[in-house]
């Protein structure tokens, strides 16, 4: 077992206990947002530093969507 801890540059994301290691490249899913790793440093024997990159959420988007007029 391992201590996975998840990082978007200086921010810790996600503090797991897994069996499996991620590898590099490998895709992720952390809280709802789609990522890939892009390193993998071992700190100790069971404690495990990974550095995730997450997709940019495009927030044009959703606003586009809201054109329906409200009634008075």
């Amino acid at each position: 077992m391992f201590h996975v801890h998840f990082f978007e540059e200086k921010n810790l994301l996600l503090s797991q206990l897994l069996q499996r290691v991620p590898s590099v490249g490998e895709d992720l899913k952390i809280k709802g947002r789609k990522g890939t790793v892009s390193s993998v440093s071992g700190i100790d024997e069971n404690k495990v530093h990974v550095q995730v990159v997450l997709e940019v959420i495009n927030k044009k988007k959703l606003l586009v969507d809201d054109k329906k007029k409200k009634k008075k």
